[in-house]
This record gives structure tokens, sequence and C-alpha cells, in this order.
């Protein structure tokens, strides 16, 4: 796509990279729907955790502040979405189009890891897709997390969705930067490393994104899997106390809560660093 500049955004990859544990290897697995980029550290043999980030020019580069503290107790499997910006590469003859194919994918990716049963995280668009997972394929969800999720207990706030169109229709790094400023309000500040990252993926050259529906309200409500829903306080993206409610209402086995002093495009990066020791906690069970 004309504007995209690929060396920009190799370099801009790279330097987020350097924050990641130094155990951090890149992982290639094929899938049917191309080659899927993966990011791992933490020991080899621990319990498999699989990061899915959000949309809008996010990668799985994003989960640096977090990569550390849970691969203490994790293989951490941080994954960039096939036909979105970073590393991975989508076959030429099929993409993702469903929920069904994002399953497809997903179940492949864990085939080509060796990993029968996982923890999940997804952020915004990212949880998207983890909830889905978790509702098709629940014998391969152990636990899951959502940060701000988006698209599942609530819709984008009409505010959210006009800032976010001129970014959408032509974009360029001015517009992701004038769109992140918004957002996120000047309440934390942005990491310029991770800020020149996603203003190098405007116009990144992939197929889009899959949407659909909020997952159905009766089949949330048998949902077996534990999950842990953070909401963000200044989250410009949908109404906080809406998502803490439809999730209340409608999640088995659910905690709760929000993430003050953080807006929805500030996490995953951005988090206060209590954010990992609560993940962390959950995922080992310490929270319930």
């Amino acid at each position: 796509m004309a504007g995209y500049d690929g060396g920009a955004f190799e370099a801009a990859y790279d330097q987020v990279l350097t924050r990641w544990p130094a155990d951090r290897e890149a992982l290639r697995v094929r899938t049917p729907f191309g080659t899927t980029r993966v990011n791992a550290c933490g020991p080899a043999d621990a319990p498999p955790l699989v990061l899915l980030p959000g949309g809008g020019g996010a990668t799985s580069a994003s989960w640096y502040a977090q990569a550390a503290p849970l691969a203490r107790t994790r293989r951490v499997l941080a994954v960039d979405l096939v036909g979105a910006p970073g590393h991975s590469a989508p076959a030429t003859d099929r993409h993702p189009r469903t929920v069904a194919d994002l399953a497809a994918w997903l179940d492949a990716l864990l085939d080509g890891l060796g990993v029968t049963r996982a923890d999940f995280g997804g952020h915004s668009y990212g949880a998207w897709i983890a909830l889905h997972y978790a509702l098709r394929a629940p014998e391969r969800m152990r636990r899951l997390f959502l940060l701000d999720p988006t698209q599942c207990f609530a819709g984008f706030k009409a505010a959210y969705l006009l800032h976010a169109l001129p970014m959408l229709l032509r974009p360029t790094p001015a517009r992701v930067r004038a769109f992140l400023d918004w957002e996120t309000g000047g309440v934390a500040a942005l990491d310029p490393d991770w800020l020149r990252l996603q203003e190098a993926a405007a116009g990144f050259p992939g197929a889009g994104p899959v949407t659909g529906p909020r997952p159905a309200p009766d089949v949330l409500r048998v949902l077996d899997a534990p999950v842990l829903l953070l909401v963000a306080a200044n989250s410009r993206a949908h109404a906080s106390y809406e998502v803490t409610a439809q999730a209340g209402e409608l999640l088995p086995r659910a905690e709760i809560d929000v993430v003050p002093g953080v807006s929805h495009h500030a996490l995953p990066q951005s988090a206060p660093p209590e954010l990992a020791r609560r993940l962390s906690e959950f995922l080992d069970g310490r929270a319930e």
C-alpha cells in the first residue's frame, strides 16, 4: 500500500523487541492460513500462555511489559495475528474470513507448537478472538484473561468510531498519533518506541481483521473456563460500566475489575506495574 514503509516498520518492531527478556526466541508455525510468528520466552516445559494483541497496528511485541514477569511461571507465546501488522506471513490463497476460520487457525497454531491446552490472554480485538475461541474450543482453554475487550460485552462509542475514521480511511503515521493522543488523553505517557511502531504500522498491507457479532449471551452463560476481565477505567472505546455489568451478568466464573488511570490503547504496554502480578495470580489460581 502506498505510503507504507516496510523498513521503518521492521526497525520499530525490532526496537520494541529489545524490551523483551533475553531468552526470547522467534518461532514460526505453519498453518493452513500461512506462517504465524510467535515471540516466545520462559521455560520450555512451563504451562503455555498464548497472548493475542489488539487490532489497529498492535503486534505481539506490545506485550513487553508483561513478558518477563509472566515468563517466571509460564511459557509465554505472543502471537502476531495473520493478515495484521507483524511478522506473520498469510497464505496467498487463503485468509481468515470468519470466526470459524480464526478458531481453525488457532487450532493449527497450537498443534504446530505441540500444545494441547493453554492459558490465553488477549487485549481489545485479541480478547474478542480469545473469547470466541474459548466458546468454540473449551477443551483447549484452561484460563482466560481479557484486557479491555472490544465487541464482547458492549459496542463501540460513537465518538471513538468518529475519531478513528480518518485513520481507517487513509492511515498515516500522523493520523495514528493523533488518534492515540486523543484516546489516551495524556493520562499515561506512551512509550516512544511502542508509539513509533504503531505509527510505522500505518498502511500495513494486510488482509484486514475478521469482524463479527458479539458472543451470544446464552453461550457465554455456559462458559466453564475461569475468566479475569480487566476494564480500562479511562477507555474511550466503550462504556466501562456497561462492559462490567454485562460481563458480570453473563459469565459464570468471572473475576471482574477496573484498572485505574489507564485508557484502552495504553494497554498492555503502559499498564500499571501491578497488572503483571494480578495476571500471574489469576493464572496460578490464587485469585479465586
